[in-house]
């Protein structure tokens, strides 16, 4: 199975789309804290049910707080900046949420997933460690971030 990874920022929408249409992504996984927030830009909740339906051959739009970081965990990282500090915390935050027990594994495979962060990159992105988590539990997954 693969599991895809995407960052909105720093990309435009025209690429944003091509690549999952590229990879074809057929359930978008929306991870991020603030998914309605006014930074979204053309990633807005509210939108990308919508944009994905028609540009992206009708991929689903699922949002999942429960991979996302809390306010005073993503808070604390942006005031000290302390990477190791982030990610040690938000593995214990995934421990207490019993991830990946809690999530259903053949909905990830039925469908092309794909993690959705606001990061452009995801080596500082939360969505890196949400699937590392995946795939040290479930067998034969392959991370692809595009």
């Amino acid at each position: 199975m693969k599991l895809y990874t995407i960052g909105f920022t720093q990309k435009r929408a025209e690429t944003f789309f091509e690549l999952l249409r590229q990879h074809e992504v057929k359930r978008l996984v929306d991870i991020r804290l603030n998914p309605g927030g006014q930074l979204s830009g053309f990633a807005k909740q509210e939108d990308l049910p919508f944009f994905l339906s028609r540009l992206v051959d009708g991929c689903e739009y699922i949002p999942m707080p429960e991979l996302a970081p809390t306010k005073e965990i993503l808070n604390d990282y942006r005031s000290d900046g302390d990477w190791q500090r982030y990610a040690v915390r938000f593995e214990t935050l995934m421990d207490e949420r019993q991830i990946p027990t809690t999530l259903k594994r053949d909905e990830f495979e039925a469908l092309a997933s794909c993690l959705l962060c606001s990061e452009a990159t995801p080596e500082h992105c939360h969505r890196r460690l949400v699937a590392e988590r995946l795939a040290a539990y479930w067998p034969a997954v392959e991370i692809v971030h595009i």
